[in-house]
């Protein structure tokens, strides 16, 4: 089974310095599992994470739990401003 939010790019950059969720997913994410939290980050291929995704759909390894900050509206309605 595939992740749905996870697209087809040929690389993945994991940056855990601005994971979103860094500190509250960390022990329940694949890299931390494999790698430990790597200092600059670690790029995943389109095949390295189909594997990931794989493994992790068997129950073997935490899911990639890496969630990415975006630009978006802000939460009491007003515009963000000189982005």
């Amino acid at each position: 089974m595939t992740d749905p939010t996870v697209s087809d790019a040929d690389v993945t950059h994991v940056d855990c310095d601005t994971c979103s969720v860094r500190g509250l997913a960390c022990d329940d994410c694949v890299i931390t599992f494999l790698l430990g939290a790597p200092p600059s980050g670690v790029e995943i291929g389109r095949d390295e994470r189909r594997a990931i995704e794989a493994l992790a759909a068997g129950g073997l390894v935490p899911p990639l739990r890496l969630v990415t900050p975006v630009d978006g509206p802000r939460v009491d309605g007003s515009e963000v401003r000189g982005a």
